[in-house]
């Protein structure tokens, strides 16, 4: 905020602001101004990469990682288990987190986290293959090491990590965690190391189409990943998974042939409570450990993101005689290209009823010879049920594009139902990611079989057996999502009109506002061309004043009163101890449907700006009343700067020097409500202020140059100050010669004198508002803390988004009928024409030039 300029760039306000504030409020309850600041979930987990990632050193993300999940595993499980005596974990004598601070300084205490706290850690609970937290060669030697290891452990003692009522209320801090520090660690790997980890936007559109929430299971429904990596993608299965609507606790069973990522996806299972989870150790497809006797063991739900074209797939095993009948219905995979392979464990792994998942590259819906039989086969037995492909460039160590195989053995319907989901990403960073908006739509469409023109269809299998197909899978055969080129009209550039083709392609425009194409155009005297009635610098105004348009923005709104209607109590009976995500989940699901009723309006992109808002701001406003409730949440924090270290954290206020955040409920809002006269009075202040500044620098500009009246007023800085001016007066008083110069050093002199006073009464009315806003917050009642926040900030925020969607439209349309009117408002004739009275122009004056071409 502009008034509170000089505080933010730490400027104290005089101390009677202080002392009158605590004056006038003597019997009021007082905010807690000695209250340390908390910190917000977003910034939990930045600093705790940001601290990790510090004393990583010149070691490899991908083995940095194992360390920093240790201690994050050691820290849940102590204050998540320790002292309990039925827990699933079981936490030996000496081996907690708290013995682990207690070795923090000690020159062995590398050795010391191995054998006290580790070792009897992994025997008691059957773990295996930790990281050696003595090992010099990676955390370096003696004094570096007792160090690195201390600070390390010194990160995770942050009093926010406190996971004893971890998912207790439904939100999971942990799993975010773990969650943002398994991203960054993919991120930070390598092309050939980030592959331990599914991106979790992708886990969770495979966790909502195999249709586990909605399928009444126990917890004797099982799930099982060959491939399970760290154990990301199974454990979003298992979340997915209800009863009637209520959590249910699957059994989980995964396979990782990587020994150190076994262990990894075991304390992943642990961290995200399904300690009783099965993750086995091996190669899956040469030595398969989840077994009934001799057989594969079958499983309800199986997943995976197995290695893209496994190369070494056949190793260790003899393909044509494959002890456990994977290939011999369907054929074969090629010596070379192993996701056929994989895809045909998953088959047999599945139960006679089972659904699964697979990605893997586009390639294994093209590919000829072996790769081409399969997947004959696979379709005339319809066992794919559908096809989603995925942006490219989601993945950790590939750039290539994915696709969603999805699987099921109940499957009745003569068709597979394609998604080309390609276009729907953000950019973060060198990678691409899945919007909120690009997994609900995805999900939507799959589960609702919705067909829609370049993005989804149903489709038969007789036309993907015919022979111009001959079950290639491929989705531009049978999605055509490019986008339709721009024709040019030859006739129209040479006879001018604009063709009726380009204004009926805006045909979803007039279905809602027909009376728009009337006002803007009119027949041309040739069939098929239409003339634009206005000038084109009018098509704006002409769109956005048509009762038609007018008609439409309220309809929209009148739909954004709905949705707030119903979204308003509900966000103001949050209260403390409640669930952040329960809240949101609700909210934006009744936006969505809300909007899906809003004409020219993209319901997903409208709910896209609630999940980003809510990932901006909501979230950690949300925490902060479930953690301290609105009155104590709303009140401001003291910011604690660490000695020698400058906070990154911008103060909204300073009081006796102290600095001040008002998190929840910054000053604007009680300015915007309470003190609009006292902030208008500033911004006429500011104004004044300004337009002195740019006064005196024209003045400058003109006067302080060589021979200017101000030039010896110029110090040796280049600068016309109050002491250079003054003392270039009293140089040259008296002086009959110099009256012109002395006449605009004084006017000079008074422009500074009068800036000064004007910055005096600034500041001083900014005090003044300082005090009054300090003085205001202890004397909110939390029914106006709801007011101002949900009412000013939230909605009033959302308000403000679902207009620039209406502004979108109208842009859109405005900019289409700009081009179209420019690309045909000068027709051949008429630019011949031109060009000919141009030369013909040009000619003359050369000729009056006496220049005569020959």
């Amino acid at each position: 905020m502009n008034q509170f300029r000089n505080l933010q760039n730490g400027t104290p306000t005089c101390g009677r602001a202080i002392a009158a504030w605590r004056a006038g409020n003597a019997n009021d309850p007082q905010p807690k101004l000695t209250q340390e600041m908390a910190l917000k979930k977003s910034e939990l987990y930045s600093s705790l990469w940001a601290s990790c990632d510090e004393l990583r050193g010149g070691m490899d993300a991908s083995q940095y990682k194992d360390y920093v999940l240790v201690l994050l595993f050691v820290k849940y499980v102590s204050d998540r288990y320790a002292g309990e005596p039925y827990a699933p974990i079981t936490i030996p004598k000496g081996a907690s987190f708290a013995d682990m601070v207690g070795l923090k300084g000690k020159p062995d205490i590398g050795d010391q986290i191995n054998k006290k706290i580790l070792g009897p850690l992994a025997q008691a609970n059957h773990l295996s293959d930790m990281p050696d937290f003595n090992d010099p060669a990676k955390l370096g030697d003696g004094k570096e090491r007792v160090e690195r290891l201390t600070n390390l452990i010194a990160i995770f003692e942050n009093p926010a990590l406190d996971f004893s009522k971890n998912r207790a209320d439904g939100d999971d801090l942990l799993g975010d965690a773990y969650e943002y520090l398994m991203r960054h660690f993919a991120t930070e790997s390598g092309k050939s190391k980030g592959q331990f980890y599914t991106p979790a936007e992708v886990s969770r559109v495979i966790a909502q189409i195999i249709g586990i929430r909605y399928a009444k299971t126990t917890n004797d429904t099982s799930v099982y990943d060959p491939t399970c990596g760290s154990g990301s993608l199974l454990l979003k299965v298992g979340d997915e998974a209800r009863h009637d609507g209520k959590e249910v606790k699957v059994t989980l069973y995964g396979q990782e042939k990587d020994n150190a990522t076994a262990g990894l996806a075991r304390m992943n299972m642990i961290l995200h409570d399904y300690a009783t989870a099965d993750v086995k150790q091996g190669n899956t497809l040469a030595n398969p450990l989840h077994k009934d006797g001799e057989s594969l063991k079958t499983f309800d739900y199986v997943v995976a993101n197995p290695p893209f074209s496994d190369k070494r797939w056949s190793t260790g095993l003899d393909p044509e005689h494959d002890p456990w009948q994977r290939f011999q219905a369907y054929g074969t995979p090629p010596g070379k290209q192993g996701d056929f392979a994989y895809l045909l464990h998953i088959l047999r792994s599945l139960k006679s009823n089972g659904k699964g998942a697979c990605i893997l590259p586009h390639g294994v819906l093209f590919r000829g010879n072996a790769e081409a039989t399969i997947r004959k086969n696979l379709v005339q037995r319809g066992l794919i049920r559908g096809i989603i492909g995925l942006p490219a460039n989601l993945f950790y160590g590939t750039g290539i594009p994915a696709c969603i195989v999805v699987l099921d053995k109940a499957n009745d319907q003569k068709a597979i139902f394609m998604i080309d989901a390609s276009k729907g990403f953000i950019k973060d960073g060198n990678k691409n990611r899945l919007r909120d908006q690009d997994i609900h739509k995805i999900v939507d469409i799959f589960t609702r079989q919705v067909e829609i023109p370049g993005y989804s269809r149903l489709v038969p299998i007789s036309e993907i057996a015919d022979p111009k197909n001959d079950y290639n899978l491929n989705l531009p055969r049978y999605i055509d999502s490019s986008e339709s080129e721009d024709l040019q009209d030859i006739d129209a550039h040479l006879r001018g009109g604009i063709p009726d083709r380009d204004i009926d392609a805006l045909e979803r425009y007039w279905q809602v506002i027909p009376g728009v194409r009337a006002t803007l155009f009119k027949k041309d005297d040739r069939a098929g061309y239409s003339l634009l009635k206005l000038p084109v610098a009018e098509v704006k105004s002409a769109i956005l004043g048509h009762p038609e348009f007018g008609a439409f923005n309220e309809s929209v709104n009148k739909l954004f009163a709905k949705w707030q209607k119903a979204a308003m109590p509900r966000l103001k009976a949050f209260a403390k101890e409640g669930h952040p995500k329960a809240l949101i989940e609700t909210i934006s699901e009744d936006l969505l449907s809300t909007f899906r009723a809003a004409p020219l309006l993209d319901a997903y992109d409208v709910y896209q700006h609630l999940m980003d808002y809510w990932s901006e701001t909501m979230q950690d406003d949300c925490y902060l009343i479930a953690d301290d409730g609105w009155y104590e949440a709303a009140q401001p924090k003291l910011i604690v700067e660490e000695k020698g270290k400058k906070t990154k954290v911008k103060p909204d206020f300073t009081l006796s020097k102290k600095k001040y955040q008002a998190e929840l409920l910054p000053p604007s809002l009680i300015i915007q409500r309470w003190f609009a006269d006292e902030q208008a009075a500033i911004e006429k202040l500011e104004a004044d202020a300004a337009a002195l500044q740019q006064q005196m620098e024209e003045i400058g500009e003109e006067h302080g140059g060589e021979e200017g009246l101000l030039a010896e007023a110029v110090n040796d800085k280049g600068k016309i100050t109050k002491a250079s001016v003054s003392a270039r007066l009293k140089e040259i008083k008296g002086d009959a010669e110099a009256a012109d110069e002395i006449k605009a050093l004084k006017d000079y002199l008074g422009l500074m004198e009068q800036e000064a006073t004007t910055a005096d009464k600034l500041a001083e009315a900014q005090d003044a508002l300082t005090e009054k806003v300090a003085a205001r917050y202890p004397k909110l009642t939390e029914d106006e803390i709801k007011t101002l926040v949900v009412d000013d900030k939230w909605l009033g925020t959302l308000a403000v988004a679902v207009q620039g969607e209406l502004d979108r439209v109208s842009r859109t349309l405005t900019g289409r009928i700009r081009q179209l009117a420019e690309r045909y408002a000068t027709p051949l004739p008429q630019l011949i024409d031109e060009v000919a009275a141009l030369a013909a122009s040009v000619d003359g004056h050369l000729k009056k030039m006496g220049a005569v071409w020959k």
